[in-house]
């Protein structure tokens, strides 16, 4: 190894991410192809090495990417503007009522979507939703700030719902099922635990009444934010068949949800039954809305494949510097001792190297590391599960901690509504630090139970 190989990898990488971090609105794909030439130039990385990076992403992206798709099919039925339209008849007035139904549209998104593609939807609709009615800014502010931090947490209950959990648990050779069973139920209540907090720091900037919507306000094409599934807008099922419809559609999305973990559980490959479902959605959009499958090639973002495998050269790059040998150095007396030991002091732990570097490269270096520490299967499969909880929430704690976040408030931005770090500082730093807590202890007894 040449000796400017450490020096140059570990200047990549922090270049690398400071660019995304100082230009959130360029595609991330740039910078982090930029870095992984570097890295591979400089020698930390091989060519054998890029076959195994391939192989190690290569399922997760394939996932992710069908599940995009479905989101557009989604978009070219109307859904998401049905969806929005079914928040404000369901709040009958009340700002309260809306507020929660907001967390559970962010939460469901992020299930049905991923947490990138969730904020991206969601944030859009949101801005429209809120300026039909006529809010002023900081009556806003709790709706769009509680919808994006519950649609990104929402990513920990599933590993599919996150593009880096599904490497991470291919790094570990853990099964989508098996996370699933040991995640669910306390990153959901962990999830429930976050809503609460946030209601109760913002119940008093809540409208307890919703003002009318302005008239001719309702109008999906007059969004301030952009939406980036959409180029035209999309065609419209007749009203009167609209429910109908939408709700077979749902259903449709819930079972291949349902049939990604039946797969992982009959060892069946989940990249094939996303990918199956996916098509079978866009043969539905075309018999039903005479719209060809070739518009995929263009509105699907391919990009996220091209950012996954750069950001993984650079970390692969690190990790055969001698990163990960320094981390098992430091993290084997963190991860020693019990479950509960182990679950709190890797998910603080991530929840750091998130908010310092991102949460992408944080989760992937973490997993490397505890890979190669030796731990015996369970306390290994705490520790990674810990580690998602504090990379898909602890990370939340500052708006630089994930991708979602960065395009979050730069799309809020565009939508004219003002938020400051010192605002967002304000609500985080409380509830996401205790989230992330309640969510660890939860983990680690849950587990303990159901072994």
């Amino acid at each position: 190894m040449h000796e400017l190989t450490v020096p140059v990898t570990i200047l990549t990488f922090l270049c690398t991410i400071s660019f995304i971090f100082w230009r959130p609105h360029v595609n991330e794909a740039i910078p982090a192809t930029i870095g992984a030439m570097v890295v591979l130039l400089s020698g930390s990385v091989s060519l054998t090495d890029l076959g195994v990076i391939a192989e190690t992403i290569g399922g997760a992206a394939v996932t992710i990417i069908a599940t995009i798709v479905m989101a557009i099919v989604l978009e070219s039925f109307g859904f998401f503007k049905w969806a929005a339209e079914g928040l404000l008849i369901r709040a009958k007035g009340s700002g309260i009522r809306l507020f929660w139904f907001t967390n559970l549209f962010c939460f469901l998104m992020t299930l049905f979507v991923n947490n990138d593609g969730s904020i991206l939807i969601t944030t859009p609709i949101l801005l429209m939703l809120l300026h039909s009615l006529g809010l002023k800014n900081h009556q806003k502010i709790p709706y769009l700030l509680s919808g994006a931090l519950i649609a990104t947490a929402s990513s920990a209950p599933i590993g599919v719902s996150n593009i880096v959990n599904l490497i991470a648990l291919k790094i570990v050779h853990m099964d989508l099922y098996m996370h699933t069973a040991m995640m669910f139920i306390p990153a959901s209540l962990g999830l429930a635990f976050l809503s609460v907090l946030l209601f109760a720091t913002f119940y008093k900037t809540l409208p307890r009444k919703l003002p009318p919507i302005k008239k001719g306000a309702w109008n999906y094409t007059s969004a301030p934010g952009h939406h980036p599934l959409k180029d035209n807008e999309a065609p419209l099922i007749p009203r009167e068949k609209q429910t109908k419809f939408m709700r077979n559609v749902v259903i449709f999305v819930f079972c291949v949800r349902i049939s990604l973990f039946v797969a992982s559980y009959i060892h069946f490959p989940v990249p094939l039954m996303a990918v199956l479902g996916s098509i079978f959605l866009l043969t539905w959009r075309w018999f039903y809305l005479k719209i060809s499958p070739a518009d995929m090639i263009k509105k699907t973002p391919w990009y996220i494949l091209v950012f996954a495998f750069s950001m993984y050269v650079i970390i692969y790059g690190l990790h055969n510097i001698g990163l990960t040998e320094w981390l098992i150095h430091f993290m084997q007396p963190i991860v020693s001792g019990s479950l509960l030991h182990a679950s709190i002091m890797m998910g603080i732990l991530l929840s750091i190297l998130s908010n310092l570097f991102n949460n992408h490269p944080a989760l992937m270096v973490g997993t490397l590391t505890l890979t190669n520490m030796g731990l015996d299967p369970l306390t290994l499969k705490i520790s990674y599960l810990a580690s998602v909880i504090g990379s898909d929430v602890g990370s939340l704690l500052l708006p630089i901690g994930t991708l979602a976040t960065l395009m979050w408030m730069h799309i809020l931005k565009k939508g004219k509504v003002k938020i400051s770090w010192g605002q967002y500082l304000k609500v985080t730093s409380t509830v996401i630090p205790l989230t992330v807590i309640f969510t660890l202890i939860l983990l680690a007894y849950w587990v303990q139970w159901i072994f």
